[in-house]
């Protein structure tokens, strides 16, 4: 049975649980539920702190686990990213009051406060920056006002909270952080439960970023419409009963599929709908 470790709470919890629930496994019925095994999948799935997934995956006493890019980088554990999830988005930077300092070479002698310090050790070393890291749980925003550091680093996503506290961003991001799949270093990726797995999250990113698209046009204007929705390999074209037209059907990307029915329908294009995809297979 694979063994899974999922977010218990927080930002990464309801996505990935619905992200699950699009890929036909079971769901908890109970949020205090810490254990839940889906019989159907063979899949158990264990119901944990974001941070410590790649700590029980890393150790190998779980198969998979979905956690932030961020929350495995930190945890310094044995675990690699394997796939992207596309939710969860986040950047992760250095903020200071303005004027400050323009770049993370600028931080030497100064002390930066955040909730990770392992990821900002490691990247102020990688720049050979001689700072002193201070570890806070929470929020950190108000660390600096506190006399506490001098910059902090934390997770952006508007930057409003960063500007309330009287901050600024300072130099490029730490990382671009979002929801990943992770599994053991170097563990095998090919048994057929965990290709399995993947190919069901796989299906659900792309059944979430395209949509089915039909339409009838005349043949004289078919190859310049089949240019605009060329499909995955080729569009699946039907002869019309009323002669010299066509149905087509052809996945489109869902955010170009609005301006692409313009385009059709200026073609001379008709009866042009769009269908939502729950799941695929490529």
């Amino acid at each position: 049975m694979l063994r899974i470790a999922l977010p218990h709470k927080g930002a990464l919890s309801e996505p990935a649980s619905a992200m699950l629930q699009e890929a036909g496994y079971a769901q908890r019925k109970d949020r205090r539920e810490l254990v839940l095994v889906d019989a159907a999948n063979d899949v158990e799935f264990f119901f944990l702190r974001p941070g410590d997934i790649a700590v029980y995956v890393g150790s190998g006493k779980l198969d998979l686990g979905i956690t932030g890019r961020d929350l495995l980088a930190e945890s310094g554990a044995g675990a690699e990213e394997i796939m992207q999830l596309d939710f969860a988005r986040s950047t992760f930077s250095y903020a200071a009051v303005p004027g400050t300092a323009e770049d993370v070479r600028d931080f030497a002698g100064m002390t930066v406060a955040t909730s990770f310090p392992g990821l900002v050790a490691k990247h102020l070393a990688d720049n050979g920056v001689d700072a002193a890291v201070v570890r806070l749980d929470g929020a950190v925003e108000t660390a600096v006002q506190l006399g506490v550091a001098d910059v902090v680093a934390d997770v952006v996503e508007t930057g409003t909270t960063l500007r309330q506290a009287g901050l600024e961003i300072v130099g490029a991001p730490i990382l671009t952080s979002e929801a990943v799949v992770v599994r053991r270093t170097e563990a095998s990726a090919d048994e057929p439960e965990v290709r399995r797995f993947l190919r069901r999250m796989q299906g659900v990113l792309v059944a979430r970023r395209y949509v089915m698209m039909d339409y009838d046009i005349h043949v004289e204007h078919l190859e310049r419409a089949v240019a605009l929705t060329p499909g995955l390999e080729s569009p699946t074209i039907s002869p019309l009963h009323h002669g010299g037209w066509v149905a087509v059907r052809s996945m489109v990307p869902a955010r170009q599929a609005q301006q692409i029915m313009d385009d059709l329908y200026e073609l001379g294009a008709r009866a042009i709908l769009t269908t939502s995809m729950h799941a695929c297979r490529l």
